[in-house]
């Protein structure tokens, strides 16, 4: 408590020297003070400084035994001498007590460092967020404006929807947490908002509003004018996108395809010499092929221009009109009761088991609960009918086959089904724009949009066909248009139809005459569709670089077992001397290399297929179906192709 009072008054002495981090901080919006974040900073710095001098200790005896076997060291061309209070103590004890006290420092100060920084890193991916849904919140305001809305009414009813529109409504939401609790009027909340956002581009749009409000402009005509200016802008941004993209794609290919294929040839040839090379080989393998890759991963994921995940809109209005009238419980109804419950408990069920695989397409997750069972009974089997090998090299070789099978039977089911999901939703997606284009022109005659629905019923949309005479049927059946769009985004359940039928349902809800925002819900939806075949197109590219740098990988692993080291294993060594470069040729562990070579090969696929789905569909799930057939090859190769014997 006493250092907290401390660090304050530290605080007030200089205000300015933390006015960036406390900006930073509010448009991060961090929740916590600036004094609670400095003690934190403080506290995790000191642990991280801990965390580096425990690598220094070890780093440093490491040293010292280098340096007291004679293997290494700086030659002393001046000869110096130390001190003679030096004499008693330890030259190499003294020198890791130094290395102990510089890495806690280095520690402290980088964690220190980055704890600053943090802020200003999140407050950066708050405003990538904000820019990219800023569009759509913006189409949403112009529906809600053109129904005649007021401005405090919009803004409540866009930050209650943060579920749909991510970041963007959450930083309406500080409009009306100043309107509601500080006792703002809507310009100065609007005004502290355009102070406070981390987005630029929101900035703008709030001041130029602002000038619109204090001017008595048009603002139905100005927000339908900003919607199709954000439109064109992120196109713009979608190429910034790409091009870092291939950027990073690129890095990857040079350095956790070739990088790591470059170390194990140079650790197969210390492995001749006599090198302790398998330890070396094995960290390639299991850790820095797979940490890499992760971290590229999440590289690829923080950078993306993704689609983000959004809760359904499931919501219906209640209506209490009847909310003060008793009601009475009958005893004699309470079987019917207990057969509705017993009815909705089988009734999931009993679907189910009518239509197994469309549980499956909605939600590919649930293939999970099938194949892992799955894999691990067969793992068992295979572990209760192996043969006891007592060569330990023999029973994982024979053992890992069966492994890749299990991990196979369980990515399998989820890519196929992840696939049929994807090509479903995204042949609905590609009609949309359609759709709410001749939607529209049919409102614009003068028809409801219960007309146009009967109507579109006869027209010819693929996929989304279906989809429309379903809407009709739940019309039919006594459900307003309202309920049949949220069971129709219920069914497809896809952030842009999220957004599409929140749209709509507002706009319908406020004016029966929508025509307007349908064309600009519809090139929304266009402009989304024509952005997402460029990345495909500018990514297909780098997924087909992924493939040859896989084949690449596997062609020199597969010339190393089947060419290099078998002719190592039957050099003997006869009239070689005992001490050398070729000392350690005859023990060379020719099985454990093998082994590892292959599981290099397997973990490159398995990494490789991910972050090709990660980089040309933005999602990791898209990469299993590249993973599972990358996996086949290198268990193929392995089985059936590299085990002949060279000519």
């Amino acid at each position: 408590m006493i250092f907290r009072n401390s660090l304050w008054k530290w605080i007030q002495r200089d205000p300015l020297r933390y006015h960036s981090l406390h900006s930073d901080m509010i448009s991060a919006r961090s929740g916590m003070t600036l004094e609670q974040y400095l003690w934190r900073s403080i506290k995790i710095a000191l642990l991280t400084g801990i965390l580096f001098a425990i690598i220094g200790y070890f780093v440093s005896a490491f040293l010292s035994l280098q340096v007291y076997s004679g293997r290494t060291g700086i030659y002393n061309v001046f000869n110096l001498q130390l001190p003679v209070f030096f004499n008693a103590i330890n030259p190499a004890e003294y020198m890791q007590v130094l290395a102990i006290i510089a890495s806690f420092i280095i520690g402290t100060f980088i964690g220190y460092s980055l704890m600053l920084r943090l802020p200003g890193i999140e407050k950066n991916n708050r405003s990538i967020k904000i820019n990219m849904t800023l569009h759509n919140a913006v189409a949403y305001m112009y529906a809600m404006r053109r129904g005649g809305a007021q401005l405090m009414v919009i803004f409540r009813s866009l930050s209650d929807r943060a579920n749909i529109y991510g970041e963007v409504a959450l930083e309406f939401r500080q409009i009306v947490r100043d309107a509601d609790f500080f006792g703002y009027d809507v310009v100065t909340a609007i005004r502290h908002l355009s102070e406070t956002t981390p987005s630029e581009k929101l900035k703008d749009f709030l001041e130029d509003l602002l000038s619109v409000i204090e001017s008595g402009g048009d603002m139905a005509e100005f927000l339908s004018t900003r919607v199709r200016l954000y439109q064109e802008e992120a196109r713009f941004e979608q190429r910034q996108f790409l091009t870092v993209l291939s950027l990073v794609a690129e890095s990857y290919v040079t350095l956790f395809v070739a990088g790591p294929l470059f170390l194990i040839i140079i650790m197969v040839v210390m492995g001749m010499m006599g090198g302790n090379a398998v330890i070396q080989l094995a960290m390639v393998t299991y850790a820095v092929i797979p940490i890499g890759s992760l971290v590229f991963i999440l590289m690829i994921d923080l950078i993306s221009i993704k689609a983000e995940k959004t809760s359904r809109y499931v919501r219906t209005k209640w209506l209490h009109t009847y909310a003060d009238v008793i009601i009475y419980k009958k005893n004699d109804e309470e079987p019917l009761y207990e057969q509705l419950k017993k009815y909705d408990q089988l009734r999931s069920l009993v679907n189910f088991i009518r239509h197994p695989l469309e549980s499956f397409v909605s939600n590919v997750n649930q293939t999970l609960y099938v194949t892992v069972p799955v894999a691990i009974l067969y793992i068992v089997i295979i572990l209760v009918k192996i043969p006891h090998y007592s060569n330990m090299e023999t029973f994982i070789n024979v053992l890992d086959d069966h492994i890749v099978i299990a991990v196979l039977i369980i990515l399998i089911p989820y890519a196929v089904f992840y696939e049929i999901w994807s090509r479903k939703v995204l042949g609905i997606q590609t009609l949309i724009p359609d759709f709410l284009e001749r939607m529209a022109g049919i409102n614009q005659v003068g028809l409801t949009i219960a007309q146009a629905i009967a109507i579109m019923v006869n027209t010819n949309l693929g996929l989304l066909s279906y989809e429309i005479r379903r809407i009709k049927r739940d019309m039919e059946w006594g459900a307003n248009f309202t309920e049949a769009l949220m069971r129709f985004e219920e069914r497809v359940s896809t952030p842009s139809i999220a957004r599409t039928v929140t749209l709509i349902t507002k706009a319908s809800e406020m004016s029966g005459q929508i025509g307007a925002v349908l064309s600009i819900a519809s090139s929304d939806a266009k402009m989304t569709e024509v952005l997402k075949r460029e990345r495909l197109a500018e990514m297909f590219i780098y997924t087909a670089i992924v493939y040859l740098s896989f084949f690449v990988f596997l062609f020199v692993v597969g010339v190393l077992t089947t060419q290099f080291l078998p002719v190592l294993a039957k050099i003997t060594t006869t009239g070689l001397p005992t001490s050398g470069a070729l000392s350690g040729i005859g023990s060379i562990p020719i099985q454990t290399f093998n082994r590892l070579l292959y599981h290099a090969c397997l973990v490159q696929a398995l990494f490789s297929g991910m972050i090709a789905g990660q980089m040309g569909e933005s999602s990791i799930s898209a990469g299993v179906k590249h993973s599972c057939v990358l996996l086949i090859i290198a268990l193929v190769a392995f089985n059936f192709v590299l085990t002949i014997s060279p000519v």
